[in-house]
């Protein structure tokens, strides 16, 4: 089962421009290279409602309370490439949040597994209780 794409179209996407932090010289300084795109997901009309639930359901530190998903971008020199860098990383946050996760299906250890559980605990035990003092030690 695919799903189709989503294209965000351009006025839902917020851009500011900063200057960027790092290492840089007098470049980091002068010019504003690093993004910060914001993306209402609460919001944005282009979003399926499940999808939408999705992404809000997860708990990322990127996403405000309000809902707005903010990526800051400024891996790189320019600014044209830290824009593209912040526009794909919204556009993997967005495909994350295409496909519904499997339901788990609960099981239970076999009786073998817990056997083998217990024996090696068993011997650990063993091995531990060799690193003591012996009795001849104490006396």
């Amino acid at each position: 089962m695919t799903q189709p794409a989503i294209t965000i179209p351009e006025h839902e996407i917020v851009e500011r421009f900063v200057r960027a932090a790092g290492p840089g010289g007098q470049n980091v300084n002068k010019v504003a290279t690093a993004v910060e795109l914001r993306f209402d997901v609460a919001n944005s009309p282009t979003l399926p409602e499940p999808v939408r639930e999705r992404l809000l359901a997860r708990r990322d530190r990127r996403v405000t309370a309000d809902g707005v998903l903010v990526l800051s971008a400024q891996r790189f020199r320019t600014q044209d490439r830290n824009r593209q860098d912040a526009r794909e990383r919204l556009a993997h946050f967005i495909e994350s949040g295409l496909y519904a996760p499997k339901k788990r299906v609960a099981t239970k250890p076999t009786r073998a597994a817990k056997q083998r559980r217990l024996d090696a605990k068993r011997e650990r035990s063993n091995i531990k209780r060799g690193r003591g003092r012996s009795r001849r030690d104490w006396e």
